[in-house]
């Protein structure tokens, strides 16, 4: 049976979780209530549709594995009406199915069996960018975001240097950026950014980011310092941000 969402707004947001497994089904909707969610849950595809209308979830937890058709499908189906952000369950150490999970569109993939709070942060860390890219690209709410004579036009996902020349990033530079853009003058915790730049896996360590900020810093401190490391906590991002 269809489990309704609820009319009261929670914090955090409004999830949908799409798994045919009842037990972690229900494991993964009460951690989800118990940490600020309001959710739906469904266990197949006609499920989930009648509950995309129903629940107008704020992102979609999806199962690959799922009787009739299959979570990739879905996922392709729905990123072809709706840009809903999908983080997808995949089998443990099937990296193809990753793959094509982020090819139809999924926003970041998690493999089973998994810790409840590593799926909470990833969670939070797509609902953060869906929310900013979604601010930054609506008229008049300032798309183009400058700091210290550099531009970055979020739509176009593209940074300007202050002679006016494009600057490649990778597409874990752009999310860091991004990250330090959304939240200036604050520390920022290596697990914070992990978090929000995608980089969370089971087995990745702290000081991988620190390789992460080392090539952004490379790419964008030619003309001085932006990017401050505070011993002990992380990171800072000193330049002045605004939006055009």
């Amino acid at each position: 049976m269809l489990q309704q969402l609820g009319t009261t707004q929670a914090t955090e947001g409004r999830v949908l979780v799409v798994d045919d497994d009842g037990e972690i089904l229900s494991l993964v909707a009460k951690f989800l209530r118990a940490n600020g969610f309001v959710v739906a849950t469904a266990r197949n595809g006609a499920e989930m549709k009648a509950q995309m209308q129903a629940a107008q979830p704020d992102l979609v937890v999806l199962d690959i594995m799922l009787p009739g058709t299959n979570g990739l499908d879905l996922c392709r189906s729905l990123r072809a009406e709706s840009q809903v952000p999908v983080v997808m369950l995949t089998a443990k150490g099937d990296e193809i199915d990753r793959i094509v999970g982020l090819e139809v569109g999924a926003d970041d993939y998690l493999p089973k069996p998994f810790n409840p709070r590593e799926l909470l942060a990833r969670i939070k860390a797509v609902l953060r960018r869906s929310r900013f890219a979604d601010s930054a690209g609506a008229p008049g709410s300032g798309r183009l975001i400058e700091f210290d004579g550099w531009h970055l036009d979020t739509l176009k996902r593209e940074l300007t240097d202050p002679t006016g020349v494009v600057v490649d990033l990778s597409s874990g530079e752009y999310d860091l950026l991004v990250t330090f853009l959304e939240a200036p003058q604050r520390v920022l915790s290596r697990d914070y950014l992990l978090d929000a730049t995608k980089n969370r896996t089971l087995d990745v360590y702290d000081r991988s980011i620190d390789v992460q900020v080392s090539r952004l810093r490379r790419k964008i401190e030619a003309q001085g310092e932006l990017i401050k490391t505070i011993r002990g906590a992380g990171y800072l991002f000193a330049a002045s941000v605004r939006r055009k």
